[in-house]
This record gives structure tokens, sequence and C-alpha cells, in this order.
């Protein structure tokens, strides 16, 4: 099972999208403002929330093309699974075609997590688009029962 999202940012290059996806201060101003780590291929970086959080080995990077992840640690869910990155220009537009792949099956907390991506996603778009983000902790917050 997978997740997939796809949104497309305004007048900005492939190249812009990727350094927010690939540099510590650009995953901080739209994901969450707690990372640390390796963002080089082989490295690992780590993204903490007030909940709690998850380490990612960083698998692929091509510039302006890919960016792919594996979850290494933290929510049994994730771990095993892979998070790519496709990055493509479109006229005005870089599309960015999202997945977390390999979910073992659709349990309540994967559609949480979907739902979670998609906010994440609209705030690499205002990152890029705009120069700020929404990542944690200033991020749209959803219930999610313990």
């Amino acid at each position: 099972m997978d997740i997939l999202h796809r949104v497309g940012i305004e007048n900005s290059a492939p190249e812009k999208v990727y350094d927010a996806l690939t540099t510590v201060e650009g995953l901080a101003g739209w994901w969450t403002d707690d990372v640390t780590g390796d963002p080089d291929v082989g490295g690992v970086l780590e993204f903490r929330f007030p909940p709690g959080g998850f380490d990612m080995k960083v698998l692929d990077r091509r510039p302006g093309e890919r960016v792919t992840w594996e979850v290494v640690a933290g929510p049994a869910e994730w771990v095993g699974t892979t998070v790519d990155w496709q990055l493509r220009r479109d006229g005005d537009y870089t599309v960015v075609l999202f997945e977390h792949q390999g979910w073992a099956e659709p349990v309540e907390f994967m559609h949480h997590c979907s739902t979670k991506w998609a906010t994440y996603l609209m705030s690499l778009k205002q990152l890029v688009e705009t120069g700020e983000g929404a990542p944690s902790p200033k991020d749209v917050h959803i219930a999610y029962p313990d």
C-alpha cells in the first residue's frame, strides 16, 4: 500500500524544490524545525516532532529530479517503507510526485499520515513559492488519538 500525492509549485525550478528536500535547512523550513543528520546518499536524517519522530536513510539523490529515503527508525508501520520524491518541470511549475511506499496494510495510522503528508506538501509549496513554510510545530494540527 502506498500514499500518493501530487503538487505543483509555481514559478520555481526543480532545483529549488530539490534544495528544500536535500538540505537540513530546507527540510526544517517546511516539515519539522527539528531536523539533524547527514542529507547525502548513505547518510541518515533524523526528524523529530512533539509526539516522536523517525530516521530516514538517504538512498538516492538526483539534482532536480528525485530524492528517495528509507525509514530506518520510527513507528513500526513506517520502518522499512520508502519515501520518494520525483520532480519535473511543467511550464511555470515544478510538479512533485510524492510516494510513501510499502505500507503493510491500510491501518488508520496510514490515513492519518496521508492527511499529514498533504499538509506538509502544502508547506513545501508555500516555502518554495513565498520563502516561508509551516513546519512542525507551526503546522496544521489534525486530531489523532493516542
